[in-house]
């Protein structure tokens, strides 16, 4: 089975972001940038599973600019054995994603794909949900524990009230959640030999996908400064504090 795992390159999660001054976007100008986490999960996932014997290949693709190369061969040197790049410097939406990754599977005849629940830049959570749409193929989302087990995959999601199992038949769509592995972290061997694994470029209009946005953005701006809080001493002077304010 092959296992097919959209990456995407997004700000590092340790760096705080910037808006930039005419309020157009978040500032990426000399800012690190890094595979984001729920897709490394992803990438962990579905390198565990071939080391089980589960899988025979491991495929990471993205897309985004020339320089996601670089999330893609940090992708190879955890474990994946390919690469494709779809290069684009336009922002793409989450539906022109899964259009671009409906065509690859095609492509590809994955028999799972795996790929994070959300993408910690736009927090969209959509891109699985449409594909597994746009291909007809089962879903399970939001996965701490991926079971796979002959021509079908047992999935523990969370929600709300706790975990729910669903049973999926392959071909399938996964998302991962947090808490479902720890990535590993690629040693020296394997990153030096990341740079000989097979990297494909491609374009959008290979795929026959339009990615002009749907969506235009008005202004991003940073969040409002939270107030202090404030201490009161009983209940009483709690409630003409919230008379006071407009609370009540």
């Amino acid at each position: 089975m092959k296992i097919l795992v959209p990456v995407k390159r997004v700000i590092d999660y340790n760096v705080k972001p910037r808006v930039k001054a005419d309020g157009s976007g978040v500032d990426l100008a000399n800012v690190k940038m890094s595979m984001n986490p729920f897709d490394e999960i992803a990438v962990e996932e579905a390198v565990r599973l071939k080391e089980k014997g589960a899988a025979t290949e491991v495929v990471v693709v993205s897309i985004g600019p020339a320089k996601a190369s670089e999330t893609l061969r940090t992708a190879l040197a955890m474990g994946a054995d390919r690469a494709i790049l779809v290069q684009t410097d336009d922002a793409v939406e989450p539906l022109a994603v899964a259009k671009i990754l409906k065509a690859i599977v095609g492509e590809e005849a994955p028999g799972l794909v795996v790929l994070g629940k959300q993408a910690i830049d736009d927090d969209a959570g959509q891109t699985g949900q449409m594909l597994a749409a746009l291909l007809g193929w089962g879903q399970g989302t939001f996965a701490s524990k991926v079971e796979v087990a002959g021509d079908g995959v047992a999935v523990t999601r969370e929600v709300d009230g706790g975990l729910e199992t669903v049973s999926l038949k392959l071909p399938a769509i996964v998302t991962t959640d947090l808490r479902l592995n720890e990535p590993r972290y690629a040693s020296l061997p394997n990153i030096m030999k990341a740079k000989s694994k097979p990297l494909v470029t491609k374009a959008p209009a290979d795929y026959g996908v339009d990615v002009a946005p749907r969506l235009t953005t008005l202004k991003v701006s940073e969040p409002p400064v939270r107030q202090a809080g404030i201490k009161v001493a009983d209940v009483d002077e709690l409630v003409a504090k919230l008379k006071e304010l407009g609370a009540l």
